[in-house]
């Protein structure tokens, strides 16, 4: 079935709508798979899967939301399933493992064949939840779930005081990074793995002498340092090809490293977003992971460095979609004849802002008062932890009379050039009052996606005349057949 055949039949008002689930769950050991539906439905012996019969328990719920941040905090997208249990069948259920088992919705007509059905959720069951004695509930999450894990957990080990030190991971360009001292007995010191280039090893800021090993992402120094502090700059992890730019290390941190059942494959990301991502975002960034940080904080991190977040596609794919206006895509026309009627309502004024001051370059071992002989200059450097560049209107601070000073944004950006161009980028986009809104779409609403651009029009609002707008949240009700949209203009 083509999107535009689908898309008719959501706009159908005859339609009859139903989902068919296929939840994994583990049963006394066993993972097996059961199949719901909101409606009785069995497959034919040419479907895929044949001959099964889809129960007909999913009563409620079945809406999920997904959502940009506008504030930078990124969370999970969610939604629940509510299955009918007034006659106690599914109590046993709550005895099952449902915790981070996969889950998928597809939608579509009572009388499709299976192979019709278009797949609307991808994603983890959180838990099992019951709130009475009528019905339980399947609590969901997105994919991002998986990746809720420590990026490493991998320590030392043998029998040195580190053995139980995690080895520390630099992604791109990380600079004066204190080191694992691997074997302090033999002045070894290093990361967990292969990394592109060790630049240059310094005592208390002063480079000196090692042989390195960038295969192993190891060092050892010629010299005792004593008491001095031993830090590099390094190019880091390249196993899969070292390219220190925001789309690429999202990709291999999803796929290379954190528990290995739960790492993403090809399948669970959205290549040509990422690709186009990529192109459009070239910035040399370095992030060092020496502690328990998940994959999913640290992706965040990366893609916040430009105004980004990792979202997950309805379809369970990974995208980086950047906040900002215009949005991506051709903008989709949007008005009266698309929501209900007097749906359309402000819900958010986002503040102000006459400046913008950008955290880049970080220096991850702050050295204060260096006394070994290098220049001042360099002295200072070591002894500050970030870079910053900042951008100011002076007309917008003089007319909205803003004086307080720009909170600093910490980023993984590495150079003055790509710090100055998000701070006057973000400036562009925030030094006019920006409103989101929302309304309860029409069906055809529902293949909007986050992050896609849009042109709102409404007799309200001083929108007659259309303005440009981004999707910035979803509310899909796949039984009803309708949609709360978010737009900010």
């Amino acid at each position: 079935m083509t999107d535009a055949q689908f898309l008719a039949w959501l706009q159908e008002s005859a339609t009859v709508r139903m989902v068919l689930i296929e939840a994994q769950v583990n049963v006394a050991g066993v993972e097996v798979t059961r199949y719901i539906a909101s409606r009785l439905y069995t497959t034919g012996p040419a479907d895929t899967p044949a001959n099964v019969e889809y129960q007909p328990l999913a009563t409620g719920g079945l809406a999920f939301t997904e959502q940009v941040s506008l504030t930078g905090e990124a969370g999970l997208s969610g939604g629940d399933i509510e299955l009918d249990n007034a006659d106690g069948a599914l109590d046993g259920w709550l005895t099952d493992v449902w915790s981070n088992r996969a889950v998928r919705v597809w939608s579509g007509d009572p009388a499709w064949p299976r192979a019709d059905f278009r797949l609307v959720f991808d994603g983890i069951i959180a838990d099992v939840a019951v709130s009475g004695r009528e019905s339980i509930s399947l609590t969901l999450r997105d994919k991002l779930q998986r990746l809720n894990t420590p990026i490493t957990e991998a320590k030392l080990g043998g029998a040195t005081q580190n053995k139980d030190s995690i080895l520390p991971v630099p992604f791109g360009e990380c600079h004066n990074v204190t080191p694992l001292a691997t074997n302090p007995a033999a002045l070894e010191y290093g990361f967990l793995g292969a990394v592109e280039s060790i630049a240059e090893v310094r005592a208390n800021g002063k480079p000196v002498s090692a042989a390195i090993n960038n295969a192993t992402g190891r060092f050892t120094l010629i010299t005792n340092p004593l008491a001095q502090v031993i830090t590099t700059s390094v190019q880091g992890d390249n196993v899969a090809g070292y390219a220190p730019r925001i789309a690429p290390l999202v990709q291999r941190i999803a796929t290379g490293y954190g528990k290995v059942s739960d790492r993403f494959t090809a399948v669970d990301l959205d290549l040509a977003n990422l690709s186009a991502f990529d192109a459009a975002h070239p910035q040399l960034v370095g992030l060092y992971v020496a502690d328990r940080t998940n994959q999913a904080q640290a992706i965040q991190q990366l893609a916040a460095s430009v105004g980004a977040q990792a979202i997950m596609s309805r379809t369970g794919q990974l995208r980086l979609v950047q906040v900002g206006l215009p949005g991506l895509g051709v903008p989709v026309a949007i008005g009266p004849d698309h929501m209900r009627e007097r749906s359309l309502h402000p819900v958010q004024r986002l503040p102000v802002a006459a400046a913008v001051k950008i955290g880049f370059d970080r220096n991850y071992t702050v050295q204060a008062s260096l006394t070994t002989s290098i220049p001042p200059e360099h002295a200072d450097l070591y002894a500050t932890e970030w870079l910053t560049e900042t951008v100011t209107d002076e007309a917008v601070r003089a007319r909205y009379r803003i004086s307080d000073d720009p909170v600093q944004i910490e980023t993984f950006l590495k150079t003055r050039a790509d710090a100055h161009a998000e701070a006057t980028r973000r400036l562009a986009l925030n030094s006019v009052p920006r409103t989101v809104y929302e309304f309860d779409g029409e069906p055809e609403m529902m293949m909007l996606e986050l992050g896609q651009a849009v042109t709102l029009t409404d007799a309200r609002y001083g929108l007659q005349e259309g303005a440009p707008g981004v999707v910035v949240l979803l509310s899909r009700y796949w039984l009803t057949g309708r949609v709360t949209v978010g737009v900010m203009v």
